[in-house]
């Protein structure tokens, strides 16, 4: 009797040790800044140029880099500590960096990247793995993971990350923000740790498709060109069939909101393994049993294949002195790939540039007259963390699949976020021609809104027991007047934001939206409480004080006038008293 008292307070106890443990751990595992930050710093703007010159196009933005890129005074860590200890610090700040700070925006810090950037999981043995603010269960993606998670986590504007076979546009889609990636060479790379430089591309996160859009007329430095629409529209069926996301919902929202915009006449369906196929010969002559030992049949997934294979031979080519000197200790998923003997002839390797120039030609040729394809962002959900699929070579092929498309042509993408679906983030992408960067931006400015109202509606027909949130239809009326904002549609945009404070007054951002409409009509006292509603909401809201302190400058000039008009009126009167006197 005794001893089975004991057991059981024995078991008792356990049982309380294993759950103060798990508690514990559930407590440690989101941090403040989610894990997205490896270090904080400051890099400040510079002065703002005096009237009647414009402000700095990124003015009042935050944002942080991937510890890829160089910044004066600081280690860049490339995602391994024995990098780390074995390099100096930067002495100098890397071109991109440098020009988003000129642009007006303050850097606020380096975020954590996969070990050496290779793998696009997101999880960091070294560093820990960031949380993915929208799933905490399931992993961030890679390689720029704290990039997209401190976007997500509402911790910056923007950020910059490495794109290389995917590592912007992933994590974009796991952890549901937009994600940007270049034409390849449009965006410098002097100051950044190469991965693989046939491939890399420094590409940017935001949750706003307009900061997205400033980020890169920054960043890209094109000419300015009038708002084209597109002409063509044309969704990737073959791309869709391999996701194992419902392409239903997905396709619905895409179409829907296409002919909405631009009418049914710019829709096409393409099969584009076929097209590859028949377009990329070098593709078919590659040496495929290289590709993971066997051969496939999808010509996209032979392209990823490639990918792959180019990538680990040009990053090799980089970083194996290092590795053989320093021998670091590497996450696995990274050790993996490295370790992977890949010997390729001459001749492969230029079979590998003709399979680029190929595809980029193809591509260019399908979406010429201003195109856009349509394709999923990834083809599965985001894994849930430790899952030991991750580490291995299906997995990775499966999950570059997709982002192989833009990679290897060295096209522009942007992956869009379209909501949460079975507990998981939903997104698709649209590709533009390499040098449509501009216009590929311009695009999503126009798309965004509309995606967003009709994601919601096919969420709702699904099952009419998940009803919008009035945070959700207030962030879609914040997107209409965004929308007519840019349009020059004053009234309009104030209606919208008059929607959105309505449906939920606790957003700093409506009001301050709203106020910045009253300024483009002259309405300076509506505008000035507008703006002091928003700092009552959010001390940090750095616009709204801008734009107080030009709604009580204008006021205090009317003021001024209407003094100088009373005086001027009645020094008439007293002369005219005078006169008749």
């Amino acid at each position: 009797m005794a001893s089975s008292a004991s057991n059981l307070w024995v078991l008792l106890g356990l049982g309380i040790a294993g759950i103060l443990i798990m508690t514990k751990k559930l407590k440690q595992a989101v941090k403040a800044d989610f894990g997205a930050f490896i270090e904080r710093l400051q890099l400040l703007p510079p002065p703002q140029p005096l009237p009647p010159k414009a402000p700095h196009p990124l003015t009042a933005l935050s944002f942080a880099v991937s510890d890829v890129f160089d910044i004066e005074g600081y280690v860049t860590g490339f995602g391994n500590p024995d990098w780390s200890r074995t390099h100096e610090p930067a002495t100098r700040t890397c071109t991109a960096v440098a020009a988003l700070v000129d642009g007006g925006a303050t850097c606020i810090g380096k975020t954590v990247v996969d070990d050496m950037a290779l793998s696009i999981s997101g999880e960091s043995k070294h560093y820990g793995t960031p949380t993915n603010p929208a799933s905490h269960a399931r992993i961030p993606g890679g390689a720029s993971s704290g990039a997209a998670v401190a976007v997500a986590a509402n911790l910056v504007d923007f950020s910059l990350g490495i794109d290389t076979d995917g590592g912007v546009r992933m994590p974009a889609g796991y952890c549901g923000v937009l994600g940007f990636r270049p034409s390849h060479g449009t965006v410098s790379l002097s100051g950044v740790i190469p991965v693989s430089p046939t491939l890399d591309t420094a590409g940017w996160f935001a949750k706003d498709p307009s900061i997205l859009r400033r980020v890169g007329h920054v960043l890209l430095q094109v000419p300015f060109a009038a708002q084209r629409n597109p002409r063509n529209i044309i969704i990737a069926d073959d791309c869709f069939r391999l996701s194992k996301v419902p392409a239903d919902r997905v396709t619905q929202v895409v179409v829907k909101s296409i002919e909405k915009l631009f009418g049914r006449q710019v829709l096409r369906h393409e099969n584009l393994g076929d097209y590859i196929s028949l377009k990329v010969p070098s593709l078919n002559a590659f040496n495929v049993k290289q590709c993971n030992g066997e051969g496939r049949t999808s010509r996209i997934t032979l392209l990823a294949n490639v990918m792959q294979i180019l990538k680990r031979h040009e990053f090799r080519q980089n970083h194996n002195d290092w590795i053989n000197s320093v021998k670091p200790t590497l996450d696995p998923a990274t050790s993996t790939q490295i370790h992977e003997e890949v010997q390729l002839t001459d001749s492969e390797i230029e079979k590998g540039h003709s399979i680029r120039t190929e595809l980029r030609s193809a591509i260019n040729t399908l979406l010429k007259d201003d195109g856009i394809l349509v394709i999923p962002t990834f083809v599965d959900p985001p894994p849930k963390l430790g899952a030991k699929e991750i580490l291995s070579e299906d997995y990775l092929i499966r999950t570059s699949t997709l982002s192989s498309l833009a990679s290897m042509s060295g096209c522009c993408q942007v992956a869009i976020p379209l909501g949460i679906q079975e507990k998981f983030p939903v997104s698709v992408s649209l590709i533009a021609r390499h040098g449509g960067d501009r216009f590929l931006l311009d695009t999503l400015q126009t798309v965004h809104a509309s995606f967003l109202e009709q994601s919601n509606v096919a969420a709702n027909s699904k099952s009419s027991t998940n009803a919008m949130t009035p945070e959700t239809s207030a962030e879609m009326a914040k997107e209409k007047g965004n929308q007519a904002f840019k349009d020059k549609q004053w009234q309009k945009a104030i209606g919208c934001y008059t929607e959105a404070i309505k449906l939920n007054g606790t957003n700093a951002t409506y009001y301050s939206n709203r106020a910045a409409a009253y300024l483009e009509l002259g309405s300076y006292l509506p505008a000035e409480a507008d703006c002091t509603q928003a700092i009552d909401l959010d001390k940090k809201n750095v616009k709204a004080y801008l734009r107080r302190g030009t709604s009580r400058e204008m006021l205090g000039y009317y003021k001024e006038a209407m003094e100088v008009a009373r005086s001027v009126l009645r020094s008439l009167q007293d002369n005219a008293m005078e006169y008749n006197f």
